[in-house]
């Protein structure tokens, strides 16, 4: 994909949000809300490359959402319990990509991908 010019006030708000996410790790998921929502905010007036970006991070956080339902379901059967690293390693990897691909002015390579 060839480099896309953009003015760094247009890239702020989605790489906040990826750190938002990742700081969601730590947080007890709290910045994850607080970045799904500025997502949603941000993403009727941005760029169309940077839209993607936007899908793709409330695609994230409601996947997320359905992946933690399904995990905490099997952890009460203790068989989930090896499935909260692969969830954490899922969003980590997931945010790093989207940030990598806004940093470089790209949209996200696979913003419809249930995996990365």
């Amino acid at each position: 994909m060839s480099q896309r010019y953009s003015p760094k006030e247009e890239t702020r708000p989605p790489q906040i949000i990826y750190a938002l996410y990742l700081a969601g790790l730590v947080t007890a998921n709290i910045t994850l809300l607080i970045g799904v929502i500025v997502a949603y905010v941000y993403r009727k007036e941005a760029a169309p490359w940077l839209q993607a970006h936007y899908r793709y991070l409330i695609r994230t956080f409601w996947i997320g959402c359905l992946y933690f339902i399904v995990t905490f379901t099997l952890s009460l059967m203790l068989v989930g319990t090896l499935l909260w690293p692969l969830l954490v390693m899922w969003l980590g990897v997931r945010c790093i990509i989207g940030w990598v691909a806004v940093r470089k002015g790209e949209p996200p390579a696979r913003p419809g991908s249930w995996l990365w």
